[in-house]
Parts: structure tokens; C-alpha cells; sequence
């Protein structure tokens, strides 16, 4: 797989860029800013791009505004979004803009150090999957506890619908949790009735309905959480 990453540290950047070539990709360009961002990715034609969240000059959201130009440009084109602390406004507003694009990855850094599990999320979000980082997920599952439709949910529901966030399938679920794909399958219906929310059979559709609707309201702010 053709990979572009964007990421303004050196020593991240080249990791990076290692483990991907090791693991069997093909990195086309590494980035250290957004400044060529747009050009490269013509010229290059990657199939995944990497970006932080936080790049140069001001460090605040430029990786963000670089993801939602592309995706707005390029809507198809999988993007997988990292960051040093859980930033639930920046990902929210990833979240949002997602509607039926492409496949989409949030991910805090620290998931880097384990390669094969970051392996593993970079081939799924480039399959076709939705991928959050899983405390990402908690916290918007947390602050949507309130929504008298996130109180009617079962723990069990509660425990399924995070999993269902992270863009795990039914039998990952399954195995996660020791139930049977029947099992689940029946907490799925039973989540999907209770949050007015219409299931179906694209794991990637139902993650990003699920999370629109978990982070719809009250993530106006700036929100980060605590470094990992």
C-alpha cells in the first residue's frame, strides 16, 4: 500500500516511516508540515494518508484542517489522524464531516508502540474501516451518558456499543466479550432500536451513525483528556 505521512517530529516521522516500509508498504513522501500537502498527494497518489493532529506553524489544529480539506477533496481517500492526547473536539469535527466518505482513523500516538496493533489498524482503516481510538470512545460515550436514550442502554449494551466504535466486527465482538455472533447480533438490534438509530450491514455506516449521534451535541469546546 502507497502511504503519505505528515508528521512534524523527526524521530516519529522516520519510526514511522520504518515500520510501514517493514511491515510492507510503500511510503511515497513523509511530511514534516502541511505546506505541500495537497501537491504531494497529487503527485504521489497515496491509498492511506497520516497526519498529526497538531502541526507547524502554530501547533494547534493544522493536521485537523489538512484531514478535512482533503477529505473534502478527496472523500474516499482513507485518512488516519494521530494525536498525543484525546482531543474530542478534533475528533468530533472528523467525525461530523465523515457523512459517506471514506475510511477514517483517530488514534492516540502511544498506539504506535505497539507495531502489530498499529499495523493492524493502518490495513483495516485502508479495507474500508472506521477506526477510534478506544478512549476516543470512552469519553464520548461518557459525556452522552446523560441522553435519556444512552441511560436506557444495558452495561452490556454500553460495553457493545464501544466496540461497535472502534470498528470491531460482530465476531470480534464476540470473541471480546466470550458471547456468541447471535448474542451480539441480538445487543445490536437492541442499540440501534434504543437510540433511534436504523442499523445495517456496513460495519463502517453503523460505527459513524452510532458516533454522530454520540457526539451530535455538547462538544462545542475544546475538550482534551489526560496524556497517556
Amino acid at each position: 500500500m502507497r502511504i503519505l505521512i505528515c508528521e512534524d517530529s523527526v524521530l516519529l516521522r522516520e519510526g514511522l516511516v520504518r515500520l510501514l516500509e517493514d511491515a510492507g508498504h510503500t511510503v511515497v513522501a513523509a511530511l514534516p508540515d502541511a505546506t505541500a500537502l495537497d501537491e504531494t498527494v497529487d503527485a504521489t497518489g497515496p491509498e492511506l494518508c497520516i497526519l498529526d493532529v497538531r502541526l507547524p506553524p502554530a501547533f494547534v489544529d493544522e493536521g485537523i484542517r489538512a484531514a478535512l480539506s482533503l477529505r473534502k477533496r478527496l472523500p474516499q481517500l482513507p485518512l488516519l489522524v494521530l494525536s498525543q492526547y484525546v482531543e474530542e473536539r478534533y475528533a468530533s469535527d472528523l467525525i461530523i464531516a465523515q457523512g459517506s466518505a471514506g475510511p477514517l482513523g483517530y488514534l492516540l500516538k502511544d498506539r504506535v508502540a505497539d507495531v502489530a496493533e498499529f499495523i493492524e489498524s493502518v490495513d483495516r482503516i485502508a479495507a474500508g474501516a472506521t477506526v477510534l481510538d478506544p478512549e476516543v470512545v470512552a469519553q464520548l460515550l461518557t459525556r452522552r451518558n446523560q441522553d435519556d436514550r444512552m441511560r436506557s442502554l444495558t452495561e452490556r449494551e454500553r460495553t457493545v456499543l464501544a466496540l461497535i466504535a472502534e470498528g470491531r466486527s460482530n465476531q470480534a465482538i464476540a470473541a471480546a466479550l466470550f458471547l456468541s455472533e447471535a448474542s451480539v447480533e441480538k445487543h445490536i438490534t437492541a442499540i440501534f432500536q434504543k437510540l433511534g438509530l436504523e442499523p445495517d450491514e456496513s460495519g463502517n455506516r453503523r460505527v459513524l451513525a452510532a458516533i454522530a449521534h454520540l457526539s451530535s451535541a455538547g462538544l462545542g469546546g475544546p475538550q482534551t483528556g489526560t496524556n497517556r
